[in-house]
């Protein structure tokens, strides 16, 4: 069983918006960390798709 998370840091998902848009199957998928002190918005990042074979935008879902 996972514990729980102590303080203001969680994970968070990251999922390619380029990938998303195009109707190809498959997703890309990234796992992260963030500090919700620090930052309370979404996080977006530019990360590199190897189903596309190319660095895209991902953005934060759930």
């Amino acid at each position: 069983m996972a514990k729980k998370a102590k303080g203001n840091r969680v994970q968070v998902i990251l999922e390619c918006t380029e990938h998303k848009e195009s109707g190809m199957p498959g997703t890309s998928r990234y796992i992260t960390t963030k500090n919700r002190k620090n930052t309370p918005d979404r996080l977006e990042k530019r990360k590199y798709n190897p189903i596309l074979k190319r660095v895209t935008v991902h953005k934060e879902i759930k």
